[in-house]
């Protein structure tokens, strides 16, 4: 197996293109990756690392975050505005693993594997973030629930890879179960997250049904700030009910139900009150 690190992302590109289809992994934290080729999950011919292109970024604008494909997710975490610009967000990284894995997995590598129980994608389902692209012709932009087609399936062609994620700052919360915490992956994860004038709400569930997906019936019961307590409460029941919940060898689909329901409703409790500050 060849290990290539280009320096430029034509270089990158080119590898992609030129390489035998099928046969060239892309490595990006690798957290996932590199256990599948020890366990001899594929044999790629060709292994192409993203380490040394300058995708780490991590700007804020005044009205979102732009976050490079390759940074760590333990520098995402360490970002001083996260807490109070995207707190949903943050509480998401900080459930993903422990941090030895977090300084090495990324963003764009969680979205690209395309996980049902990923503990990030329910979180920027909510906040409807969007995907940059980067291929031989240039760059495209598609919301996230376009670009996630099932487990472990993208929009991604050939010759394409994620070069950023574009993350509205909105007030969120995230709420995940797992039986250990640091070691297992999460049995249920929800997001929750509105715009800052109230009118809208939105709600992502993971863990309970082959893809991450947003509870847009349950959006629909759910207006204002500070919503009434028997709308939070029907809208946790009503995302229960369309999550399409599955039973697994991690849990039953009865108990999934019922803790669904908990944390969408603690999720949608949890959600801050005012609007995110700017960072100026």
């Amino acid at each position: 197996m060849a290990l290539l690190a280009p320096t430029r992302a034509e270089e990158a590109i080119a590898e992609l293109l030129d390489g035998p289809e099928g046969r060239v992994a892309v490595l990006a934290g690798g957290t996932d990756l590199l256990l599948d080729l020890e366990e001899g999950k594929g044999a790629p011919e060709v292994l192409l690392s993203l380490h040394r292109l300058p995708w780490r970024e991590l700007r804020w604008g005044r009205e979102h975050l732009e976050v490079g494909a390759t940074l760590p997710l333990a520098e995402l975490e360490r970002d001083p505005e996260l807490a109070r610009r995207i707190p949903g967000l943050l509480e998401a990284v900080g459930a993903v693993g422990g941090f030895a894995l977090r300084n090495q997995a990324t963003l764009g590598g969680n979205l690209v594997r395309a996980s049902p129980v990923s503990d990030l994608i329910p979180i920027l389902l909510a906040l409807e973030c969007e995907v940059g692209i980067l291929g031989s012709t240039g760059e495209r932009t598609i919301p996230l629930e376009k670009f996630l087609l099932g487990p472990r399936r993208t929009v991604l062609a050939r010759g394409e890879l994620v070069r950023r994620v574009v993350i509205p700052t909105l007030p969120s919360a995230f709420r995940w179960q797992r039986v250990r915490p640091a070691n297992d992956v999460s049995q249920i994860s929800v997001a929750v997250a509105r715009t800052p004038d109230g009118e809208h709400w939105r709600i992502a569930t993971a863990g309970v049904a082959p893809l991450a997906r947003r509870a847009r019936t349950a959006e629909a019961l759910l207006r204002g700030r500070s919503p009434p307590e028997e709308l939070m409460v029907s809208a946790a029941a009503g995302a229960a009910e369309e999550a399409g919940v599955r039973a697994d060898k991690r849990a039953t689909d009865t108990y999934r139900r019922q803790l669904l329901r908990t944390l969408v409703l603690r999720a949608i409790r949890a959600v801050p009150v005012g609007p995110t500050g700017d960072a100026g």
